[in-house]
């Protein structure tokens, strides 16, 4: 059986690191202990370059399947063409994926919809090749049932992507300063952006909290006290956060871009145009002052509450995707 086979992990750098949390690195921890778990006989092995990426690929003893995070992937194209040619190998697109790599692939998952369509658009990877194994979220959420509409989160990493800056710009436009805004995720990953994002919100007079990473259970407590999610992003495969909102029938507001429009799909959201902050200041405006507008996006994540897929769906797709190689 396939299972029977060593299966190499390789992934970035720090993918522990609880100072570098990334939607990237949950997703790879999360493959990483359900494939485990599954019963694959796992190796798990780090690169940071594409000196260790080609290091890595080349240590990986014929005979085995090689799953290769993307952006390890696209540090070593040239590595990842030639593993490809004594071995399957298994790309996980976080993000479109230089086409060299994508091109020698035996299997490709792509955590969106909107991933794989950009995949599937590069012409080297035919569509039978391609899984869709979107984040999942975290079993167990109880929702509060009537939070705050006005506290405010936002998690993610504070990085230029992610537009933690738009978001503040927004709410700088808003009408009346009776709110809070929570912004939850790691200053490391672009610490000159975190430092300018760090020094703006202290112009808020304490409104705006920024503490940093939170763990499991921080992180429960902060969506169990949020009213509203709001994810700003420039760009976006998916949306994680927008997922374990949906679990703990938080509504969003969201930009309208990449995956996200997938990951709001069952409805409890607004969508704003990206990079723009007016139009972010507007939908805000609009939950502060319409009540109507606020239950309607609550029963709607409600309702939707039992769709949302878990870490286990997602595994058992790229179990399968695995076995067909």
């Amino acid at each position: 059986m396939t299972r029977d086979r060593e299966l190499w992990f390789i992934v970035p750098d720090g993918l522990d690191d609880p100072e570098r949390v990334t939607g990237g690195n949950v997703y790879d921890r999360h493959v990483r202990d359900g494939l485990q778990n599954a019963g694959w006989n796992l190796r798990v092995c780090a690169a940071s370059d594409p000196a260790t990426t080609e290091a890595a690929l080349a240590a990986i003893p014929p005979g085995s399947i090689a799953l290769v995070d993307g952006l390890v992937a696209g540090w070593a194209p040239a590595a990842a063409v030639r593993a490809a040619q004594r071995l399957p190998v298994v790309i996980i697109a976080h993000m479109p994926v230089d086409d060299r790599a994508l091109g020698a692939a035996a299997h490709v998952i792509a955590t969106s919809e909107w991933t794989a369509n950009g995949v599937r658009g590069q012409g080297r990877v035919r569509s039978a090749l391609v899984t869709v194994a979107v984040p999942g979220a975290e079993p167990g959420a109880t929702p509060s049932g009537d939070p705050d509409y006005r506290h405010l989160l936002c998690v993610g990493v504070v990085s230029a992507h992610k537009g933690q800056d738009i978001l503040l710009r927004a709410l700088d436009l808003l009408s009346d300063d009776d709110w809070s805004c929570t912004l939850a995720g790691s200053r490391t990953t672009d610490p000159d952006f975190a430092a300018e994002i760090s020094a703006a919100a202290s112009h808020f007079d304490g409104r705006v909290r920024m503490p940093g990473v939170l763990d499991r259970p921080e992180l429960a407590a902060a969506y169990a006290s949020a009213g509203l999610l709001v994810a700003p992003s420039r760009t976006e495969s998916y949306g994680m956060a927008i997922i374990e909102a949906r679990q703990w029938a938080i509504p969003v507001i969201a930009s309208d871009t990449g995956g996200i429009p997938e990951a709001v799909a069952g409805g409890g959201a607004l969508l704003v145009k990206s990079d723009d902050p007016h139009a972010l200041s507007q939908a805000l405006e609009r939950w502060m002052s319409e009540p109507a507008l606020r239950d309607t996006l609550r029963a709607e994540t409600t309702r939707d509450r039992s769709l949302v897929p878990t870490w286990a769906d997602t595994i058992a797709l790229i179990d399968a995707a695995l076995e067909s190689v």
